[in-house]
């Protein structure tokens, strides 16, 4: 049986991982860490879980509980993933990206623990780039343009010193934007979708937007984790695999789309609370990387994404 170690255990997408882990119907036994015990305990008959309550920031507990669990997998998912939140609170987004992966890491390096890291980056690496040179591919340059951004890149590269420099079995992603049913509201598709089902359901009467104008590529969860699962059976380690659809949306299409999946039509004011200091106008990765070594897929369309979306926040609503 693999032990499978989950950080930001209660977060968005381990639940989707979770569930992927679940079905493969091959027993895990889970240890998840995560600052609270909010957790959704819904029967997983393939999985042995516990919950460690830590605070990553916490070098010596963490280095206790990786000394007691000895992980086979260990995915790093814990992040203050919001860039919004990153040019509010910088010192807490570096302290809680950065910080808390150069704990794990060093911990699971002192404790010469023989198990696979997945480190999660973030396609806001790139930074601000021109259209000529899109998709993005691992190759591209980087150029982080807000804090949120230059952790990531941080973490990204302390992973290629602990592979290098200490022989650590480490994969990085670079992940693009991903969506899905149950993320939260401060997530921009997530609150289109929220404010649609609301004016649907006739609780405003009134949607407010940042800029709308960008282009993202747009990924579902439920492929985001196929992808991870993947690496962590498949990828090579040191090796920096893009995670995205290869496709670019604008947020005024992905807007047009939702109202005519909810059968509604009316107009959006701009709050320029929501716009950032900076923003990268158009992102769009490449694929190619991990769909020819790793064997990946995306299964679910941009349309199928938006739909289940609308519908749980249409079943949440009520």
């Amino acid at each position: 049986m693999k032990r499978v170690l989950i950080t930001g255990f209660t977060g968005f997408v381990s639940e989707y991982l979770l569930d992927l882990l679940n079905e493969s119907n091959e027993p895990y036994e889970i240890i998840g860490l995560s600052r609270s015990y909010n957790f959704n305990s819904k029967l997983r008959k393939n999985l042995n879980v516990r919950i460690v309550k830590i605070d990553l920031n916490d070098r010596e507990h963490l280095k206790e509980v990786l000394y007691l669990t000895h992980p086979d997998y260990i995915f790093h998912l814990a992040s203050d993933s919001s860039v919004s939140y990153s040019w509010t609170k910088p010192i807490e987004s570096f302290q809680n990206n950065t910080n808390i992966f150069l704990n794990l890491v060093e911990s699971v390096r002192l404790l010469n623990l023989q198990c696979k890291i997945l480190s999660v980056g973030s396609s806001e690496e790139y930074g601000l780039v021109k259209e000529a040179d899109l998709p993005l591919t691992e190759q591209s340059p980087l150029n982080p343009v807000s804090p949120y951004a230059v952790a990531r890149v941080s973490q990204e590269l302390l992973s290629n010193i602990y592979c290098k420099g200490y022989n650590m079995d480490i994969i990085m992603t670079r992940s693009f934007n991903h969506i899905g049913p149950g993320q939260k509201e401060n997530f921009v598709i997530s609150s289109f979708a929220k404010q649609i089902m609301m004016y649907k359901k006739g609780i405003s009467s009134n949607m407010s937007v940042g800029n709308i104008n960008i282009i993202r590529d747009f990924l579902d969860v439920r492929d985001v984790v196929k992808a991870y699962m993947l690496l962590m059976e498949k990828g090579e380690s040191g090796q920096i695999y893009n995670i995205c659809s290869g496709q670019g949306n604008s947020l005024v299409k992905i807007i047009d789309t939702m109202m005519s999946i909810a059968k509604v039509k009316f107009d959006y004011t701009i709050d320029s609370s929501l716009i950032r200091p900076s923003d990268n106008p158009v992102i769009i990765g490449s694929n190619k990387k991990i769909v020819e070594q790793i064997g990946w897929l995306p299964e679910y369309s941009i349309n199928d994404s938006l739909t289940d979306m609308l519908q749980y926040w249409e079943s949440k609503l009520k």
